[in-house]
């Protein structure tokens, strides 16, 4: 049921994606934020849906292939959109996205990452699948399993790979690419995901884990949307 409700989100994400293009290619703001919006929220939702699968057997080799698998996926089916604030920045730092659009962008993901929240929480109240249950009553399922300082460093560090990759892999042909990608963020996630999620996307933080931003504003606002920030802001400055 939920390898299914993730293809759907995928299929309806795609046909969304195609129909804006045909329809608001002569409005180009709107076309980018909801573009942008679109494919946040493939992201945030499917990324929702498989946290709850992360303690199906074998662990933690399942957890590992569907987070692998569908990356790729994500890859493949959203080129051309960036799907992360961090990752917005580059383009705005260098120029070569205005202010405005820039900001239109991260406004969608943000949108996007609580349209996500919310439309995830009201499928698991109809308890579809037995990890539905009682999923929606949950409050803060903290992914920070270590101090605060801890947590920021390895967010950081995670950041500063992660981008530095996508840099130094722009020249690899994009079907080789995709799977590069996929494969170091499934390894981070491995190295570090029980101690802060490895999340390294502020508004992908936000769809997971809202509640602990509404309890721990400042801790997770420092760890999961300032660490991430700074760490592509180092990779610019080099």
């Amino acid at each position: 049921s939920s390898l299914l409700l993730m293809s759907g989100i995928v299929v309806t994400v795609g046909l969304c994606r195609r129909l804006a293009r045909r329809r608001l290619r002569s409005r180009p703001l709107l076309f980018a934020f909801l573009v942008e919006m679109f494919s946040t929220f493939q992201i945030c939702a499917c990324t929702n849906e498989l946290s709850l699968l992360g303690n199906v057997e074998p662990q933690p080799h399942t957890a590992l292939t569907l987070t692998y698998g569908f990356t790729v996926l994500h890859g493949l089916t959203l080129a051309g959109s960036i799907c992360n604030p961090c990752g917005t920045l580059q383009p705005m730092w260098g120029g070569g996205t205005s202010l405005r659009v820039g900001g239109l962008k991260i406004a969608a993901q943000f949108v996007a990452a609580a349209l996500a929240r919310v439309f995830m929480h009201f499928i698991w109240s109809l308890e579809m699948a037995e990890p539905h249950l009682g999923a929606p009553s949950q409050g803060c399922s903290s992914p920070m399993q270590t101090t605060a300082m801890q947590a920021f460093c390895i967010e950081l560090l995670f950041s500063v790979v992660f981008q530095l990759a996508v840099l130094q892999s722009e020249s690899i042909n994009p079907k080789y690419r995709v799977h590069l990608i996929s494969l170091l963020i499934t390894m981070l996630v491995y190295a570090g995901g029980n101690l802060t999620g490895a999340i390294f996307n502020p508004a992908l933080a936000f769809s997971l884990h809202a509640n602990c931003f509404y309890d721990n504003f400042l801790s997770y606002s420092l760890v999961y949307w300032i660490a991430p920030c700074l760490g592509k802001f180092l990779i610019l400055c080099v």
